[in-house]
């Protein structure tokens, strides 16, 4: 015999375009094809409108997303020993991700020589601006401009490494006090 909760807890599966990453998936087939077909559309400025609002958009959620999900995941933690094992197998993953990132560009940079014959030239001024910059920072310095002078700050400017930080600190505060007993939930 059929119970409701049986029937309502039973997992229903989805059709396959709805699924999230074969959407994006489609998307960039999609935009592969019509900027190959029709390279006049990407000088419209509706388009480039489109491209630069979604971008922003994305900049707008990364650190958010970035510390709610940090925080959620060192705060359900009981064991604060978890936490280093998990970050230790993150930054693991990291590497070994980037490295396998890189040689794929790599790859494909010296047999397809993508960006081969645009039309855009490296402003040789911005670059020594930045080489200058990096020379001029000491290793103390880049430690200390990992704190944020602000919470708030951090987030609006989108500093990565110091939401990272706040993140880590505010999921460790909130896993050293522990859960609350049922009777204080009102």
């Amino acid at each position: 015999m059929t119970t409701i909760a049986a029937v309502v807890l039973a997992p229903t599966s989805r059709p396959w375009y709805k699924i999230l990453y074969v959407q994006v998936l489609f998307a960039i087939v999609l935009g592969v094809v019509v900027g190959w077909l029709w390279p006049s559309l990407a000088t419209n400025e509706w388009i480039k409108a489109l491209g630069d609002g979604f971008i922003k958009l994305i900049k707008m959620v990364i650190a958010p997303i970035i510390f709610c999900t940090v925080v959620s995941g060192i705060s359900h933690i009981q064991d604060a020993r978890k936490v280093g094992r998990v970050g230790v197998k993150a930054l693991v993953y990291f590497e070994i991700v980037s490295s396998f990132a890189l040689v794929i560009g790599l790859i494909m940079d010296n047999v397809f020589q993508i960006g081969h014959g645009l039309a855009a030239k490296p402003d040789a001024a911005a670059v020594q601006h930045y080489v200058d910059q990096a020379k001029a920072t000491k290793s103390v310095d880049f430690v200390l401009n990992i704190i944020p002078d602000s919470v708030v700050g951090a987030l609006a400017r989108g500093d990565i490494l110091q939401v990272l930080l706040f993140a880590i600190l505010f999921g460790f505060a909130l896993m050293a006090m522990g859960r609350r007993p049922a009777h204080a939930h009102r």
